[in-house]
């Protein structure tokens, strides 16, 4: 097969290698500040010869969510993954999204394997593995289990010696590097027709665009680009979401708990928030994000929209219907109320139940408009293309497999 239609979309087989980089966590800025530093030459030829834009991600501007709009090519409305984390109504429970059978929608990566296409998938972290590989025949593992790996399970075994490197601390840089290595590895290796990478945003939560740190980090990254580039790799690198401080003036999380606050104007136990950022890697971010869901008796949906819309460091707060067509979710799986904060601000549910003893001042997060913007960038020219469009990180793969191929 020379096409496989996804979810609405046509996509053509690869005839040179292409692969998919999502860079966890990556504002724009970041690569603006590496490459004005001089530490991203390739990037910096890229920009200039290359197809740079920028897109938009999906609200809430999360990992799961928009790493599953990436390899479907479609917003969470169709794929179901809205969140790392909901209320299931079904059964009266708050769980993570990380089992497929959320999953609403096949990824672009299983129809292109089925169509005969030799498909590789490296993740940071393990919880988005059985989402991305979900009924994928091909190569699918994390950095962090890269020491377990099986042929049954991942497609390979012998991660570890290919690599050349120990499995990293998943608070770290180095474990976004592996994804890196392991990728240049698999290409000289077993050269896959595709390629999907995700990185993780340690980095990105712990420093700014321009710090040395987030400088290093860029130039590793810009090492391992470009030498997928040397073996005539089709790069689409994108985001899953930006990245912003979420502090006062005195450096402290600048936090509006929302479970306190709607149970000082209700009976305790009447309201139920849920922040979708919620995930067990607490030290990124304190399940502090600036979106939040919150469950309500009908009778109270318009007093307490109203009262929220009134209050200082809320953006947005829409019904169920109006969040769903605003952001393109499954209405069934949000709250009644969607609440959105602004740039500088992040959401709680209790006080009491946030441990921030972990986190390292200044706080940075996402999850809300703010941080919407990603970079979409092409290795290849691409001519003709609109760049007045709205463009979307889902748009990643259509133009690495329908455009950047034969320019």
């Amino acid at each position: 097969m020379s096409t496989v239609e996804v979810n609405g979309r046509r996509y053509a087989v690869p005839i040179s290698p292409a692969v998919v980089v999502c860079v966890d966590g990556c504002e724009p800025d970041y690569i603006a500040q590496a490459v004005a530093a001089g530490k991203m030459p390739w990037m910096k030829r890229v920009l200039a010869e290359g197809t740079a834009l920028v897109a938009d991600c999906v609200v809430p501007s999360f990992t799961n969510p928009n790493n599953l709009s990436i390899v479907t090519g479609a917003p969470p409305s169709v794929h179901g993954i809205c969140g790392n984390y909901l209320f299931d109504t079904a059964t009266g429970t708050e769980v993570m999204m990380n089992d497929p059978k959320w999953l609403r929608a096949p990824t672009l990566l299983a129809k292109l394997a089925d169509a005969g296409a030799s498909v590789a998938v490296v993740t940071a972290k393990d919880k988005l593995r059985k989402l991305l590989g979900h009924q994928m025949t091909g190569i699918c593992f994390s950095a962090e289990k890269a020491d377990q790996v099986t042929v049954a399970e991942n497609g390979i075994e012998g991660v570890l010696p290919l690599v050349g490197m120990p499995v990293p601390s998943v608070y770290s840089a180095e474990l976004s590097e592996f994804v890196f290595a392991a990728g240049v590895r698999l290409m000289q290796t077993r050269r896959p027709d595709v390629m999907y990478l995700s990185t993780t945003d340690y980095i990105q939560h712990k420093h700014a665009p321009g710090d040395d740190t987030a400088n290093a980090f860029y130039a590793m990254m810009d090492g391992y680009l470009s030498q997928l580039d040397a073996a005539g790799c089709v790069i689409a690198l994108t985001a899953d979401h930006g990245m912003n401080a979420k502090v006062k003036l005195d450096a402290s999380p600048n936090v509006i708990y929302l479970q306190d606050t709607l149970d000082g104007w209700l009976d305790t136990n009447r309201s139920r928030v849920i922040l979708p950022i919620t995930d067990p890697y607490v030290v990124h971010h304190g399940a502090l994000g600036s979106f939040a869901t919150i469950y309500l008796p009908a009778e109270d949906i318009e007093a307490v929209r109203s009262k929220l819309r009134a209050t200082w460091g809320i953006e947005a707060v829409l019904t169920r219907d109006d969040a769903a067509a605003r952001f393109e979710l499954p209405a069934d799986r949000i709250g009644d109320l969607v609440v959105v904060s602004e740039r500088n601000v992040v959401l709680g549910t209790s006080k009491a139940k946030h441990d921030l003893g972990a986190l390292e001042l200044p706080l940075r997060s996402h999850g809300g408009m703010s941080e919407q913007r990603v970079p979409l960038i092409i290795n290849r020219p691409i001519k003709g293309l609109d760049c007045s469009r709205r463009w979307r990180n889902f748009d990643a793969f259509d133009l690495a497999l329908n455009h950047a191929q034969e320019q």
